[in-house]
């Protein structure tokens, strides 16, 4: 991937600027309709959606109780991973955006929620709805891009630290929440300064998150496996517990590594912010720059519709209940214009995604010029690109660029030579 002002083919040159306002009228269109239309039946979702996942967990930690015996053990652990992952994702991701402040009920509004993860929900509406929907893919603008620690791009320079970030983002993964959580403190960026050099308000956030922490740990590890004891399930409970939460992390980091990561979703330029971005821009930048997941309806909303990541980012605030009625739209906007709609089935899309994590945690043109043949030669090539200075880093690979360079002329050649 590369950013899209860089392509040779990009994307979106034979849009005029005619049509780029044309379809951002177009996509307000769309979005006032569905905005003009929400209603009971809206309500009445969300509010089955909230109550369907209370009393799944309600359900599962009493199952749990009895947890000492493996099929009860099983079965209230898959029901609080999925209570988990509801909350998570359809319930306290979309509220949080707003979704449903329309309904003007408190218990269910962006201002009062509090969400079931270690990140404050304030510091979290910050990092995402802000900066990450503001800036969506924009190189060094958008941090969700690599949340800071990874290579996304290959016009970012390669180091080598980059070569161990798939461990890295497995890593990130298991412990999802708390990578989260890091992410809105800046906390890599703020620790390196000195105290009276941190921003206002820095020892106050930590405070709140380690405030949250505390009490999911006592929850999880201390309150319920207490009260297991009577059936001398404790160890099986608290168990349970950390299961759940890493299948909520592993399912959450999954969804949002699908939205924005897999080969094919575009990144920009943070110059064209120097620009006038007109709405229609700004609707463009958030076609291109997310994709989505094909499945069922069960799958949609245990992803909390973020496998509609198209139309979420177009519409950030509507209810994710009706995204699947706004694709429609969306999807036959895209062909009119002749714009390619990101969307594969889950397991390609988690894969096309891991698999730009691999391809770029390498230098520029590595897997593109290794085979099995020079396998052994090109290990050899890339250990003195680890362990050598920046001099030997940029001749190595000046010597990738000329490979492919090399290689695509070939093939170029040959096309020409089977088209006559």
């Amino acid at each position: 991937m590369t950013v899209i002002q860089n392509k040779d083919a990009n994307p979106i040159a034979h849009l005029s600027k005619e049509d780029i306002a044309e379809i951002g009228r177009k996509l307000d269109a769309i979005r006032q309709e569905v905005a003009d239309s929400r209603g009971e039946k809206d309500a009445a979702y969300i509010r089955r959606v909230i109550a369907t996942q209370r009393y799944l967990e309600m359900a599962s930690r009493g199952v749990l109780l009895f947890s000492k015996f493996p099929p009860a053990w099983i079965l209230g652990t898959v029901g609080l991973s999925v209570s988990k992952i509801l909350e998570n994702m359809e319930i306290g991701h979309n509220v949080l955006h707003g979704q449903w402040d329309w309904m003007r009920d408190p218990k269910i509004h962006s201002s009062t929620w509090e969400w079931d993860n270690v990140t404050p929900s304030e510091a979290w509406k910050h990092s995402h709805n802000e900066v990450h929907h503001t800036y969506t893919n924009i190189v060094g603008k958008d941090n969700d891009l690599g949340y800071g620690i990874m290579r996304v791009d290959e016009d970012q320079k390669w180091y080598p630290m980059y070569i161990v970030q798939p461990a890295w983002n497995f890593i990130n993964a298991c412990f999802f929440q708390y990578g989260i959580a890091a992410y809105d403190l800046e906390l890599g960026k703020n620790l390196k300064k000195p105290k009276d050099k941190r921003p206002e308000g820095f020892a106050e956030e930590v405070k709140k998150v380690k405030t949250k922490i505390r009490k999911h740990m006592t929850r999880d590890y201390v309150i319920h496996p207490g009260l297991s004891l009577v059936t001398g399930s404790a160890l099986e409970t608290m168990a349970a517990n950390l299961v759940a939460n890493w299948v909520r992390n592993m399912w959450t980091h999954s969804v949002i590594m699908c939205g924005h990561f897999p080969e094919g979703v575009e990144t920009f330029e943070k110059e064209m912010l120097d620009e006038d971005e007109s709405r229609g821009d700004w609707y463009i930048r958030q076609m291109l720059g997310s994709a989505n997941i094909s499945g069922s309806k069960a799958m949609h909303i245990m992803t909390g519709n973020l496998s509609h990541q198209i139309e979420h980012h177009l519409f950030p605030d509507l209810p994710s209940n009706r995204y699947a009625e706004i694709r429609v739209k969306v999807k036959a906007l895209f062909e009119e214009y002749d714009l390619n709609y990101l969307e594969r089935p889950l397991v390609p899309q988690v894969y096309s995604a891991w698999h730009k994590v691999f391809r770029l945690s390498l230098p520029n043109g590595f897997t593109e010029t290794t085979t099995v043949k020079n396998l052994p030669k090109q290990l050899g090539l890339l250990t003195k690109m680890v362990t050598g200075d920046k001099r030997t880093r940029r001749a190595l690979q000046a010597h990738l660029d000329a490979k492919v360079a090399r290689k695509r002329a070939k093939v170029a050649k040959s096309d020409v030579t089977t088209a006559a």
